[in-house]
C-alpha cells in the first residue's frame, strides 16, 4: 500500500519571511503635567482652543502662583507650548494676545505672524508630498494684507538670512503689488465709468462686495 502524498506542500510549514509585522500603534506622548495644571487654571487659553499669550505671561505664572509651578518646570512647559503646532496656528491666525484673565491685551507682531506661518507650512510639507509653496505664498499675501504695512515695510521687519525663505517673502510681495495694481487700475475704470457699485458689477460680472472691497483697499492708507 502506498502512501497518498499530502496536499498542502511540505514547505508550507516554513514562516513566510517574506511576511511584514503588523505595524505597531504610536503610543500617544504623555501630556506634561505643568501643562495639565495650566489647562486647569485657565481653560480658555489651554484648552480645545489656544490662544496667543501675552508678552510677560511667564512672570505673570510664576507671580500667581509662587506655590504651584517651579521656575525651570514651568519654563520648560512654557516652550512647549510655544512651539506646538496648535499654538503655532492660533500666532498665524493673527489673534491678539490674552492675559490669563482672558483679556485681549495687544496684537501679535507681524514678524511673529509670520514665522509662525512659515513653521506651520514647513512641519505640513515634510508630511505631504504635495508641494505647499503656493499655499503658503498665498498666506503670507494674506498676512501681509492683514499687517496694515506696506510691502517693503513688512519685509523689512521679516526677512532674514534664509535665502530661501526670503525667495517666498518675494513671491508673496509681488502678488500683493499686482493686486494693488488691478485694485488701481479697478478703481480708475469705476470712477471713469459714472455707474454705482452695483451698476458697475453687474456690468462687468462682479459681485458688489467684491468691487466694494477693491475700492476700499485703494482708499486704505498705507502704514
Amino acid at each position: 500500500m502506498t502512501d497518498t502524498p499530502s496536499a498542502t506542500p511540505n514547505n508550507s510549514r516554513r514562516p513566510d519571511r517574506r511576511r511584514r509585522p503588523a505595524p505597531t500603534q504610536q503610543k500617544a506622548r504623555p501630556v506634561n503635567p505643568v501643562l495639565e495644571r495650566l489647562f486647569e487654571f485657565y481653560p480658555k487659553l489651554f484648552g480645545a482652543q489656544f490662544l496667543p499669550l501675552k508678552l510677560g505671561v511667564f512672570q505673570d505664572l510664576l507671580a500667581r502662583h509662587p506655590e504651584e509651578f517651579k521656575k525651570d518646570e514651568l519654563k520648560f512647559a512654557m516652550g512647549q507650548h510655544a512651539r506646538s503646532t496648535r499654538y503655532l496656528e492660533s500666532v498665524a491666525a493673527g489673534h491678539p494676545r490674552h492675559d490669563l484673565d482672558g483679556n485681549p491685551v495687544e496684537p501679535v507682531s507681524p514678524e511673529h505672524v509670520h514665522h509662525a506661518i512659515l513653521e506651520i507650512f514647513r512641519r505640513r510639507q515634510l508630511r505631504s508630498k504635495e508641494d505647499l509653496k503656493p499655499q503658503l505664498v498665498q498666506r503670507l499675501v494674506e498676512a501681509i494684507a492683514a499687517s496694515g504695512l506696506t510691502p517693503e515695510g513688512y519685509a523689512e521687519r521679516v526677512r532674514v538670512q534664509d535665502e530661501a525663505t526670503n525667495a517666498l517673502l518675494d513671491d508673496a510681495i509681488s502678488e500683493v503689488r499686482l493686486i494693488a495694481a488691478r485694485h488701481e487700475a479697478l478703481a480708475r475704470t469705476f470712477t471713469a465709468s459714472g455707474k454705482t457699485v452695483e451698476e458697475f458689477a453687474d456690468m462687468y460680472g462682479m459681485k458688489p462686495a467684491d468691487v466694494s472691497r477693491a475700492l476700499e483697499a485703494i482708499k486704505a492708507p498705507a502704514a
